[in-house]
């Protein structure tokens, strides 16, 4: 965990999903893994650019001619949808969103809003109030709406929130937007190189809310 958030408090939390509160690697790989070899892709050098980032800007930018772009997002969605094998939740998850006031935090995704809902409830995660998906902005991650809009609906401000984020596009949107960053690395194959405090799963770290219903991460050792 990163010194500069050592005491600090918040006053919500603002979670990405796929990554940081459940991974969906090998669903999401196995769908847009297919979608490559359609298009003639190497699916080796594709894949890490999909994580974190909405399907249309993942298409969009593989400049691929003759395409309707809402039939290859439809074909994306249906395969994400019917593909939830071995979706699981980030370890010790559960029981720390559970120790989080209802109202204080939110899930931040570049997933459509029925995308999460289906992965949250295969990986046994009970959804907040407040879900900002990929169809609730123009602009995906790393773009800073997301979070900014996040922040909005839990009625904070952003500098007031702590992101728990795992992908680059993900953690410059938080950047852009001016919170604070905890980095998930439960699901990374390669170290991250990153300013911001980085833990493995949610097992180091607990749950602090203080006297003034002010959120706060202490640390733990697992």
């Amino acid at each position: 965990m990163n010194a500069l958030l050592a005491g600090k408090s918040y006053s919500a939390f603002l979670f990405d999903m796929d990554g940081t509160l459940l991974s969906s690697i090998a669903a999401a790989e196995r769908v847009w893994g297919e979608w490559a070899r359609r298009h003639g892709l190497d699916v080796a050098a594709f894949l890490p650019t999909i994580h974190g980032v909405k399907a249309r800007e993942t298409i969009r930018r593989q400049n691929l001619p003759d395409i309707d772009l809402d039939l290859e997002v439809e074909w994306v969605t249906r395969g994400e949808m019917e593909d939830t094998d071995g979706i699981l939740a980030i370890d010790g998850v559960m029981h720390f969103l559970n120790a989080i006031p209802e109202d204080r935090w939110a899930i931040v995704t570049s997933a459509t809003r029925d995308l999460a809902l289906k992965r949250l409830a295969a990986a046994g995660i009970h959804p907040p109030k407040t879900i900002v998906s990929g169809e609730d902005v123009v602009h995906g991650k790393p773009a800073p709406d997301c979070f900014l809009l996040g922040a909005e609906r839990l009625g904070v401000a952003i500098d007031d929130c702590l992101v728990f984020e795992d992908a680059p596009a993900g953690i410059a949107a938080a950047e852009a937007a001016g919170a604070d960053v905890m980095v998930i690395t439960a699901t990374h194959q390669h170290p991250l190189d990153t300013m911001h405090g980085t833990v493995p799963n949610y097992l180091s770290l607990r749950l602090d809310v203080t006297s003034d219903a002010r959120l706060r991460i202490v640390p733990v050792q697992v």
